[in-house]
C-alpha cells in the first residue's frame, strides 16, 4: 500500500483499485506544480492496484480548459473516476476569481451531471510558494489526496 507525508489517511481504508479505470486531466498552466500533482496521483493509483492501462492522462491548456477534458474523458472511456488537476496562483488582477470560481463550479456540475465521480485537485494559492508546497513541499501532495479520494468515491454505488 502507498506511504506518504500525509498523516490524515488510513490505507488500510482504501479500496483495492486493480479493477477500476480513472481519467487524470491535467493543465499545462505551471507545469512545474501540474506534473508534480499528476505524478503524485497517479503513483498513488499505481500504489493501490490500479493498472497502468486504466489510467488515462489528458493535456489540457489550462485549469479553465479542465472541465470540457473531464467531460470528454467521461463521454469517451468508461472511467470509474476523474482527477482534474490544475493550479491558479493570483495575480494582479481578478483573472484569479473569475478562474477558480468557473474551474470550482465547472467541476461541480460535472459531478451533477455525471455519473462518474469529478475530483477537484485545483490549488489557488495566493502564492508561488503556497503551490509548492502543496504539490510536494512541506504540507504533502494534493494528487496523493485527490487519487485516494477518487479511489474511494469510485466504488460507492
Amino acid at each position: 500500500m502507498a506511504t506518504s507525508n500525509l498523516s490524515n489517511y488510513d490505507y488500510k481504508s482504501v479500496p483495492n483499485a486493480k479493477d477500476l479505470r480513472f481519467g487524470i486531466v491535467v493543465s499545462e498552466w505551471n507545469p512545474d506544480i501540474t506534473k508534480n500533482l499528476h505524478k503524485g496521483a497517479y503513483k498513488t493509483l499505481l500504489d493501490h492496484g490500479a493498472k497502468k492501462e486504466n489510467i488515462i492522462t489528458l493535456n489540457v491548456p489550462g485549469s479553465f480548459e479542465l472541465i470540457y477534458g473531464c467531460k470528454k474523458l467521461i463521454k469517451t472511456h468508461k472511467l470509474d473516476a476523474v482527477i482534474a488537476i490544475g493550479n491558479v496562483i493570483q495575480g494582479e488582477t481578478r483573472h484569479f476569481d473569475y478562474v477558480c470560481e468557473a474551474v470550482s463550479q465547472g467541476i461541480k456540475d460535472i459531478n451533477l451531471l455525471f455519473d462518474v465521480p469529478t475530483i477537484f485537485c485545483v490549488l489557488t494559492d495566493d502564492n508561488k510558494q503556497q503551490s509548492i508546497d502543496r504539490s510536494g513541499g512541506k504540507h504533502g501532495n494534493k494528487g496523493i489526496e485527490s487519487a485516494i479520494a477518487a479511489i474511494k468515491m469510485a466504488v460507492i454505488k
